[in-house]
């Protein structure tokens, strides 16, 4: 099993299945030079990233507080009643407006950033290690704990669980942070085994009572915003976990879990399912598990064997895998070149579409496949469409309606032009970007560059001529008939998977 997939193979389809799974997709040109390069080549530009250079900043607010926490601390040990709902109100806003700008700060590091492997591996931990700002309440602890699935993304599993278990994002969101020797909390101890890395079966509440014991010490820092280690919360007495036994730390209790046969199988398993859309078989599993162990636990040998495989480009995988509302909107603007709407009318559309990043459901983050796809899901994928597609209508804000833009504003002007709107319309597609002046002088080049540009594969003959027929109507093509077509693209069935 994991036989390399033959040369001969190697083809512009292929590329792009590539590209769709280990990134978010892309444009013709992108995926044709993939298709240019051998299949290994292919596969280490994406997954060595590390040599692309990426000056992406952070946030300005992404660091550490102490004067911030200080001052909160004070107000509810000694202000008034009042002052403790105005502090409170201005701390909840403007956690809301860093959170609408940290999500699109990803979204465009997964639209526009040089490099999407490492932004999918980082999409595929957040669900993994599902953690929601609903209870972190802390943008800052939510960008730290991002920029830790970034960095260790494709490194060694048990160093990834050991940062995990001192990330202050999963220290709040699990309890670990509470815990005492006293009262050990059993919710990080459970869900690291259960979840995170064993599955159900593998482990009795004996190991968990005893892993919480293990776990008491690591806690958090509020005030200056950080992991620290209390020796004086740690139980020092002696525990059995998972077959060991001694004065057993936390890193102990990773260690073993690690350690355990199932570990390997149980991760392997998640990944690929990601990548590929369906469980691994059993024998599939144990390959990859045993490629995974050959190679030190280390995740990058392990992705480069995935994506080199007959299995992961046989029929059954290809385009059939339904996208997530975030492959549906990052895909579609890297396949369309064209913007990402606002970050706050790209949190409403992802909510809508049912995937809200860093908000994930529960503690098992996103059930993922055909769950993505219900009756107001669609309907709304193909509302939405329409706003990428032609552009989001924001308010005005600071407009110019000087008549000759010397910032001096006519107010009999601005209330004219209030009474027809008041919001106007940016983004969308630019159909002079995406076809070429042969295409948009041709009704069937149009919807052949289309179809090629979204689906990388040609629609049925019914769904053809169904684009033809609407463009034949025309009886002089504008933009918007072109923009048109997208759409009824976009609402097919063919582009709801990848």
């Amino acid at each position: 099993m994991l036989k390399p997939l033959s040369s001969s193979k190697w083809n512009y389809e292929m590329a792009a299945h590539l590209l769709n799974r280990a990134g978010f997709g892309g444009t013709p040109i992108q995926i044709q030079q993939l298709a240019d390069m051998t299949m290994p080549e292919a596969v280490s530009y994406l997954i060595d990233y590390e040599k692309i250079p990426d000056p992406t900043p952070a946030p300005d607010w992404a660091h550490p507080e102490p004067d911030r926490m200080a001052a909160m601390r004070q107000v509810y040990q000694t202000g008034t009643l009042e002052e403790k709902r105005k502090a409170n109100q201005a701390e909840q806003k403007m956690q809301y407006l860093r959170m609408i700008e940290l999500r699109g700060w990803w979204l465009n590091r997964m639209a526009k950033g040089p490099r999407p492997f490492q932004e999918k591996m980082t999409l595929f931990w957040h669900g993994h290690f599902a953690t929601s700002v609903d209870k972190v309440h802390e943008a800052y602890y939510m960008w730290r704990q991002n920029e830790l699935f970034r960095r260790l993304a494709t490194d060694n599993w048990l160093r990834l669980l050991v940062e995990m278990g001192k990330d202050p994002a999963m220290l709040i969101w699990l309890d670990q942070a509470e815990s005492r020797k006293q009262h050990a909390n059993e919710n990080f101890a459970r869900e690291v085994m259960e979840l995170f890395a064993l599955g159900i079966g593998y482990y009795t509440e004996k190991d968990v009572t005893e892993g919480a014991r293990a776990l008491t010490g690591w806690s958090l820092d509020r005030q200056n915003q950080r992991f620290i280690y209390r020796e004086q919360y740690h139980d020092e007495g002696i525990k059995t976990y998972l077959g060991l036994t001694g004065n057993l730390t936390p890193e102990d209790v990773l260690c073993q879990i690690v350690a355990q046969p199932h570990s390997a199988v149980f991760i392997t398993g998640k990944i690929w399912n990601f990548f590929a859309g369906q469980m691994p078989s059993p024998d599939l599993n144990q390959a990859l598990a045993a490629e995974f162990r050959a190679n030190g636990d280390d995740f990058k040998p392990l992705m480069r064997v995935l994506f080199s495989s007959e299995e992961f480009y046989s029929p059954d995988i290809v385009k059939n895998e339904v996208k997530s509302p975030v492959q549906w909107l990052v895909g579609t603007s890297r396949m369309l070149e064209s913007n990402l709407p606002p970050p706050a009318v790209c949190m409403a559309m992802l909510r809508s579409l049912g995937q809200d990043l860093f908000a994930p459901p529960n503690v098992k983050g996103w059930d993922g496949g055909l769950s993505w796809i219900t009756t107001n899901t669609l309907l709304a994928r193909y509302n939405e469409a329409e706003t990428l597609v032609t552009g989001s209508l924001q308010p005005l804000a600071n407009a110019d309606f000087s008549p000759k833009g010397n910032g001096k504003k006519n107010p009999n002007a601005e209330k004219r032009f209030q009474k027809l709107a008041d919001r106007v319309r940016i983004g969308g597609v630019d159909v002079n970007k995406i076809l070429t002046p042969d295409e948009l002088a041709s009704k069937d080049l149009i919807v052949a560059s289309i179809q090629h540009r979204l689906l990388q594969s040609d629609l049925s003959d019914d769904q053809e001529n169904t684009l033809r027929d609407f463009l034949s109507s025309r009886a002089q093509l504008n933009n918007s008939d072109i923009l048109t077509v997208i759409r009824l693209v976009m609402a097919t069935p063919d582009y709801q998977v990848t």
